[in-house]
């Protein structure tokens, strides 16, 4: 055999050479996509809302489905309209929440003469869930069957009661992201209020990168490879967790663009260590006209109703005014915008940003 080898030594080694350009780059990937799975699965969610938080508010207790059937439970909390509502708004929790959370956001809706309609996501509160499915900080296919079986509920009651099967959505974090994609896929949205809202493609990117460089042992594997290396170690890292985690990551990105614009209200901390509010900036660019984008100065994650409680509620209120109840239709919306723009970090401080970055997950 070693006479073989030396007879056709250039042969072996152009075998040898492309087997080890070929087996090393599958052996880094499979590690870090080991890695990350595993962050995903085990890493618990950033703490963004105690038990005390706020003061819960009776409702009209309700069953219902999710479109693959899964039993689900909400209630109708009206507001304070004399009967003659605004409208209907359906409130969509944050992970590890429940459908009275919506008490710590709703609550001037209420009392401006909404209706709202909230309930718990599978794995959540008082709803089933499924023995194989264990939810996480991310949108799946799951939570948007959960949330389109709660607008095909709230539109088929709004029928029954006589009032226009029309309605506004208000989601917070993973509960925004399935939100926007469910009113690509239902016309009888007519108004969105994002809080927190992110896509899981770009975002799991986003942290893949600050994993990388916690776990890689050559800068080369963090620093050096093109936007295409991210989005592919995404889709393995997207292929594992359906294989192993039974879902899927619906992306809020590429909803946005097919669906017929509505107007939509983003709103982000701007000290949000979890989710960048470049994460909602991004959504923001591809959505339609009309829009609207607030950075919350000093909030961090899904505490922009705690930071300005006051400025929180007016703006709520203006938008689904404006969008939804149609009561000031030429109600000029401005300065909604006024914390739009951010201005970036400069250089220096996001190279130090990069060299001490942090593992994190979304609620």
């Amino acid at each position: 055999m070693w006479d073989a080898v030396q007879r056709n030594f250039a042969l072996v080694s152009i075998v040898l050479t492309v087997a080890i350009l070929v087996i090393t780059p599958i052996l880094i990937l499979r590690k870090y996509v080991r890695i990350m799975f595993n962050i995903i699965r085990d890493t618990p969610p950033p703490l963004s809302m105690g038990p005390r938080d706020f003061l819960r508010i009776p409702g009209e207790p309700v069953s219902f489905r999710a479109f693959d059937g899964l039993a689900l439970r909400g209630m109708f909390v009206f507001g304070e309209h004399g009967g003659r509502p605004k409208g209907m708004i359906l409130f969509a929790h944050e992970f590890a929440s429940d459908m009275y959370s919506c008490a710590r956001y709703c609550r001037p809706l209420l009392g401006a003469g909404y209706d709202i309609f909230t309930f718990d996501f599978r794995g959540h509160g008082q709803s089933s869930c499924p023995e194989n499915y264990q939810p996480r900080q991310w949108v799946t296919q799951h939570e948007l069957a959960d949330m389109m079986g709660a607008l095909a509920y709230v539109e088929d009651w709004l029928e029954a009661q006589g009032r226009p099967p029309e309605v506004g959505l208000f989601g917070i974090s993973r509960g925004a992201g399935a939100a926007i994609i469910a009113a690509a896929r239902n016309p009888c949205v007519r108004a969105i209020v994002a809080d927190g809202a992110f896509s899981n493609d770009t975002t799991l990117e986003y942290l893949m990168k600050r994993w990388a460089y916690i776990f890689a042992k050559v800068r080369f594997v963090y620093e050096n490879h093109p936007p295409q290396f991210w989005s592919f170690l995404r889709w393995l890292l997207f292929r594992e967790c359906k294989r192993k985690l039974h879902c899927e990551f619906p992306s809020v990105r590429k909803a946005i663009p097919r669906m017929k614009p509505r107007p939509i209200l983003f709103i982000h901390g701007e000290k949000d260590s979890y989710i960048p509010y470049e994460q909602t900036q991004l959504l923001y660019a591809l959505a339609g006209r009309p829009k609207h984008l607030w950075i919350v100065p000093g909030a961090k994650h899904n505490q922009s109703v705690v930071t300005q409680p006051q400025r929180y509620a007016d703006r709520t209120v203006a938008f689904f005014d404006k969008y939804l109840a149609a009561v000031s239709p030429g109600l000029e919306l401005r300065w909604l915008d006024e914390s739009a723009a951010v201005a970036p970090a400069p250089r220096r401080e996001r190279r130090s940003a990069r060299r001490r970055p942090r593992p994190a997950l979304p609620a």
